[in-house]
């Protein structure tokens, strides 16, 4: 007998999903676009190794079929999955193996179920490797150095016996109160998206309707605008316009879906009062006929239900998502009723054919019909050196008197204060899970490893994380006075512990009264930014001895920084830099390494001048009375060890139309333009090399159909210089360089009277005028 089309390699997917459909039940339908159980739930760990539970198959036998299955090899205090109880590198591909094979054996159909695991910063597992947050991350702009960390992390995650990925990309620090702020790239649009590109083509590898053995498909968080939500309430509503939502929080997501990604997460948060996952324009309208996504959309966990209070029941409620664009349960109880929904005529089969077909082409792009098990493949090596190397090149100096730094011959006594300075779990941030007994390096440790022989490195920790104990003040005053100079190492945690208490979805519940040393991630969000009280008061105290003191903040966030000028000889900011970010530090502080990095996200005054976003609305607001409207640092702001001078950019042309930039214009008549370049001389004035940053803007002065922003990052890079060395930077000037947001939602390039800025910063800058002209220039 001759196999099914569907069973067929040569066939083309749409043939082979189509054939597979008319074979299908509605109840082995409703099972493919379900991903109820978690993943943690399917086996059980005993004196012989892993085997599957009961849970698992009665899950498999109710629909005959699994679409996916979340988390299988999730470890961490939420799961309650521990060293000794859940899956190593050595055991993933078998256990996952086990779990295939019971799905394709005893199904009717035989259709493997997609393997399902967070990928944030790394593989969320026992032993996978973990890479830098993604703060940390945006603060290197290196997107090529993220895409080759990623494409390991993503070998690693198939190595095990996974598929799919799931990597927080879309959301942006637009309010830093907001717990997963730690997750984001920046506050940035154009810097998101270059990242989100990266991430895509790291983990996918390269364009293609086959996604290879050693690549993973990825699941983009979250769609949209939940970086936005009001007073950086996890999971609220937001108050966003159309055209803020465009200008801003869509730009990672286009980039991304371009970039071919398999899927897009729906958001927990509301849009003009239509949650994400419901929202009909936003899934459909927008991302399927306005950009052409061909991918699956996956609900965010147990959101679908969420859904009840609008549609009054959960089968109303899943109707109301898969009519929306919905393709992929987590954990609702509202999918699971999609056939009830059917029969009852609240949505029409030919909806729920769709969204299956969407989670069949993937399990065929992933070759999962012809190849369903790993074998017996040894674990791919994780990113541990490149995890490293974004650590190193993300920490940034935000201020510097000068002289301290680097640490040299002078510096032979050296105390190392704070609650920061010893702990490896504080340095790695949320979605992680437990690490190995000696993996990882603290800045303590780093500063020990890296000092030269007879340096003298003393430690108090002074204070707690959180709370005003101030006990421990005494012991780290007295070192410091002691000390030639003090490394003071502060920030927030993420650190999920074992007395964490967690909502159904996994986000922690951290309260006023919960002693869990808990400042960042998911469900931690802050009121007030400045450093928690015993902090507070440490700085303060050591400070006042006078020793030269370098402050490093540890965080997920950034916090509101007090005026530390003439106060402390150098502040940085290490954002969670993984388990390797304390050898990183310590490079950076004695001068083996640079510091490089450059601020994704500004680092405001206070949380009472929020939001400080640098390119807001140009309005001209001067300020409040009792403090400046600015931020304290700046996006794009980070200092080296050396001094770089800025020429004034110039262009090629300074007048241009608007026909002559966009993309495939004809021009029969003329003979084609000369391209538009923006170029800035720089050029190394201090003694050591530098890798600096080179920042692009753009600044509308007038014409456009919407009020201008103050200003846009446009186009980044990053040049070397020896000491006394110049060079000339150039940036190609585009459509996409000038377009901005028309009023109907589109991107197209207007004409007016621009400023097309370069610096080191965004508050550094100088500019040159250009004209775009709606005709022909003369």
């Amino acid at each position: 007998m001759s196999q099914p089309l569907f069973r067929d390699p040569e066939a083309p997917t749409a043939v082979r999903v189509r054939d597979l459909l008319a074979r299908m039940t509605l109840t082995e339908k409703v099972g493919q676009v379900n991903q109820r159980m978690y993943g943690w739930d399917a086996y059980e760990r005993d004196a012989s190794g892993h085997r599957l539970t009961d849970d698992l198959r009665g899950e498999v036998a109710a629909f005959d079929g699994m679409g996916a299955l979340y988390g299988l090899q999730r470890a961490d205090p939420w799961s309650g999955v521990t060293a000794a109880t859940g899956i190593g590198a050595a055991d993933g591909a078998r256990v996952a193996d086990a779990v295939q094979r019971h799905v394709v054996e005893t199904t009717r159909l035989g259709i493997p179920v997609l393997l399902v695991e967070e990928m944030p910063h790394g593989l969320q597992a026992l032993d996978g490797t973990l890479l830098p947050v993604n703060l940390a991350v945006g603060a290197t702009w290196n997107p090529d150095l993220y895409e080759e960390a990623v494409a390991l992390a993503a070998a690693q995650l198939r190595s095990r016996g996974g598929h799919v990925a799931l990597v927080s990309a879309l959301d942006l620090v637009r309010d830093p109160r907001w717990g997963r702020a730690e997750e984001c790239f920046g506050e940035d649009p154009y810097l998101a998206a270059r990242f989100t590109e990266a991430l895509v083509r790291g983990v996918q590898g390269p364009p293609g309707e086959s996604i290879g053995p050693d690549r993973a498909a990825v699941v983009l968080k979250h769609f949209a605008g939940q970086g936005a939500t009001v007073g950086g309430r996890n999971s609220a509503a937001t108050e966003l316009g159309a055209r803020e939502l465009h200008e801003i929080h869509l730009e990672a997501a286009l980039a991304g879906v371009r970039a071919g990604a398999a899927g897009v997460m729906a958001a927990y948060n509301e849009f003009d009062g239509i949650p994400c996952a419901a929202n009909r324009e936003l899934l459909t309208g927008i991302l399927r006929e306005r950009w052409g996504f061909t991918g699956l959309v996956m609900a965010d966990g147990l959101a679908l239900d969420r859904l009840v209070r609008l549609a009054g029941d959960p089968v109303a409620a899943g109707a109301m998502a898969l009519e929306a664009g919905t393709d992929l349960s987590l954990w609702d109880d509202s999918f699971p009723r999609l056939e009830e929904a059917v029969r009852r005529g609240l949505v029409d089969e030919g909806a729920l054919d769709t969204a299956v077909g969407r989670v069949l082409g993937l399990k065929l792009r992933l070759g999962l019909f012809e190849n369903p098990y790993t074998g017996e493949r040894a674990p791919a090596p994780g990113p541990e050196q490149l995890s490293e190397r974004i650590a190193r090149e993300s920490v940034t100096l935000l201020t510097h008197d000068g002289g301290t730094l680097p640490l040299g011959a002078r510096a032979r006594r050296i105390a190392v204060i704070g609650p920061n300075a010893d702990s490896v779990p504080q340095q790695i941030g949320d979605y992680t899970a437990p690490q190995r007994p000696g993996t990882g390096i603290s800045v303590l440790e780093g500063l020990k490893a890296a000092a030269p022989r007879g340096t003298e490195i003393v430690h108090a920790r002074g204070t707690g994380l959180v709370g005003g104990d101030l006990s421990g003040l005494p012991s780290a005053v007295a070192l410091t006075a002691g000390a030639d100079v003090a490394v003071v190492v502060l920030g927030g945690s993420s650190a999920r512990e074992s007395g964490t208490r967690f909502d159904a979805n996994g986000a922690a519940v951290v309260t006023s009264g919960n002693p869990v040393e808990m400042t960042c991630g998911e469900g931690v969000d802050l009121a007030e930014l400045a450093l928690p009280e015993g902090q507070s008061a440490l700085l303060d105290a050591v400070i006042a001895t006078g020793t030269p003191i370098v402050v490093v903040l540890v965080q997920g966030r950034p916090y509101a920084l007090p005026d530390l000028a003439g106060r402390a000889a150098a502040v940085l900011s290490a954002w969670y830099p993984g388990p390797w970010g304390g050898r990183a530090v310590a490079d950076v502080l004695f001068g083996t390494a640079d510091p490089v990095g450059r601020l994704p996200v500004s680092v405001p005054r206070s949380a009472a001048q929020l939001p400080v976003h640098y390119n807001g609305k140009d309005h001209g607001y001067r300020g409040y009375v009792d403090q400046p409207a600015a931020a304290r640092h700046a996006f794009g702001h980070g200092l080296s060890y050396t001094t770089v001078e800025y020429g004034t950019p110039w262009l090629s042309r300074t007048c241009v139309s608007a026909a002559e930039l966009t993309a495939g214009t004809p021009n029969t008549t003329q003979a084609t333009p000369q391209p538009l370049v923006c170029t800035v001389d720089i050029r190394n004035t201090g003694d050591r090399p530098v890798r600096e940053t080179v920042q692009l803007y753009v600044r509308r002065v007038t014409g456009g159909t919407s009020w201008p922003r103050v200003r846009e990052l446009r186009g980044f890079a990053r040049v070397v210089l020896e000491p006394g060395e110049r060079a000339e930077v150039s940036f190609p000037v585009e459509a996409r360089t000038l377009a901005s947001v028309t009023r109907d939602l589109e991107r197209a390039v207007e004409s007016g009277e621009f400023e097309m800025e370069t610096g080191p910063s965004s508050d550094r800058t100088r500019g040159v005028r250009l004209t775009v002209l709606s005709g022909r220039p003369d």
